[in-house]
């Protein structure tokens, strides 16, 4: 395992283990109660025009198993599998499919160590936001991805615009609230080093394991789904963050989130 990545795991399983105690509290009645919980609502319309009744579907990056295991029971499939990195998230996420009785397994391995045993298994896969910057190389990430997916099989990747990764964030030193839109970073080529930890799991600010993350841009994922015989077949893009750092640009006309959507050639 590359030394970024076994860092990462380090960092997203120290996370987890000092998580709020609301972050994760709700997936059993949300899912149970409601549609398509945990996703947005273009996410929704594009995963209802998705068959997935009766098939079996995959995530990579999965993290608590809360939007697989939401896409699973709203969209009456068959099955689920989730893979994440973080041990304890994923027994977590096991916990919650005992719970619900559903049928998804969540799998704690680096994506780029999944075995044959995965592969031509998925009718459906889904990536969404915060999945493709912890992997260096997307082509070898997608490179495996395909090789999951079967034949004719569909995927459905709900991320952060890569724009968003050339500006700064409130509390960065570098931003200025007068030049929001100012790009401070390269939008090609970054790598993002920090010990600020995962606030949105543990709401509270501590000092973490190292994280790495890299910026990708639209050239770079849409090549690397293409380069592994994954042909697009949609791609929307919206004025409305997904995130947690770019609210106060919502419904200005900048690009804030993306919908790719994807066939594996027969």
């Amino acid at each position: 395992m590359e030394k970024y990545i076994e860092g990462n795991k380090a960092a997203w399983e120290e996370a987890f283990e000092n998580r709020a105690e609301s972050w994760g509290a709700d997936i059993v009645e949300r899912v149970s109660k409601e549609e398509y919980p945990f996703f947005n609502k273009d996410m929704i319309k594009v995963l209802k025009n998705t068959d997935t009744e009766g098939k079996t579907v995959g995530q990579f990056c999965c993290n608590n198993g809360r939007e697989l295991l939401s896409l699973v029971v709203s969209g009456k499939a068959a099955k689920g599998i989730g893979f994440d990195i973080a041990e304890n998230q994923v027994a977590f996420a096991n916990e919650k499919a005992r719970e619900l009785n559903v049928p998804c397994r969540f799998v704690a391995t680096n994506i780029y160590d999944i075995g044959d045993e995965y592969f031509e298994v998925f009718d459906v896969v889904i990536i969404t936001i915060g999945a493709l910057c912890w992997f260096k190389d997307l082509n070898r990430y997608f490179e495996i991805v395909s090789k999951c997916m079967k034949p004719g099989a569909k995927i459905i990747i709900n991320e952060q615009h890569p724009l968003t990764t050339a500006l700064a964030c409130p509390g960065e030193d570098v931003y200025d609230s007068e030049h929001k839109l100012e790009c401070k970073y390269s939008y090609f080529e970054h790598e993002w080093t920090g010990n600020a930890g995962m606030y949105y799991i543990t709401q509270k600010k501590y000092t973490s394991k190292t994280f790495t993350d890299y910026t990708h841009p639209i050239s770079e994922i849409i090549g690397g789904m293409c380069k592994n015989r994954i042909v697009i077949t949609g791609l929307q893009e919206f004025d409305y963050d997904i995130g947690v750092g770019f609210d106060e640009l919502n419904g200005q006309g900048v690009p804030l989130s993306i919908i790719y959507e994807g066939e594996k050639r027969k």
